[in-house]
């Protein structure tokens, strides 16, 4: 689908190139070149704040009608409610997930995952380590749970597009890091960041 919105925009460009060869003003045509990955960028993060919005929905819906009865409730697919229960689970693990990042024991990946990093406080108690690496193994499993409902949403993504979600929400992830968390750069460098 991406491939046909290039050619589409070349084309449109060489029409435009020969029309403006006409002698015709192009007076009021404003034409901008967006790239693969620009798109790719809006659909993800466009579908990442609808899940978001469809979390809130959910819980913010009451139980009861206006008689005080209670209400049918909606029938949600399997998949949605999988991927509502990741976001919850992300909601409910931040505090750990930003407790870890701030001591250096988890770092935002450039796949859009978290990786551990043994510190002093985990090489010494190995229940704390363990406790760690199972909120980051459940953050990584829900964070890859939003990927996969991602491209189930967008008719322009396959599958295989998941590693491509998890580069754009790696980016996401970079610019929302605090100063002093681990992030890992596009070239694979780990470094804190500024």
């Amino acid at each position: 689908m991406l491939r046909h919105g290039a050619v589409l925009v070349g084309n449109c460009l060489v029409v435009l190139a020969l029309l403006a060869g006409c002698g015709r003003s192009l007076v009021g045509v404003n034409v901008q070149v967006v790239d693969e990955t620009a798109v790719l960028e809006q659909q993800v993060l466009g579908t990442y704040e609808d899940i978001g919005k469809d979390v809130m929905l959910m819980a913010s819906v009451r139980a009861v009608d206006e008689q005080g009865r209670l209400k049918e409730s909606e029938d949600i697919s399997r998949q949605k409610r999988k991927v509502l229960a990741a976001m919850q689970s992300r909601q409910f693990n931040r505090d750990d997930v930003i407790a870890f990042k701030a001591m250096g024991v988890a770092g935002e990946n450039n796949e859009g995952y978290l990786t551990y990093f043994p510190v002093e406080r985990t090489r010494n108690d190995p229940q704390y380590e363990e406790f760690v690496k199972a909120i980051i193994a459940e953050e990584n499993r829900d964070r890859r749970i939003i990927m996969e409902r991602i491209v189930a949403v967008n008719e322009a993504l396959t599958e295989t597009d998941v590693t491509k979600v998890g580069k754009v929400l790696a980016h996401l992830n970079r610019d929302n890091a605090q100063v002093g968390e681990s992030i890992q750069l596009e070239d694979g460098t780990w470094v804190k960041k500024q």
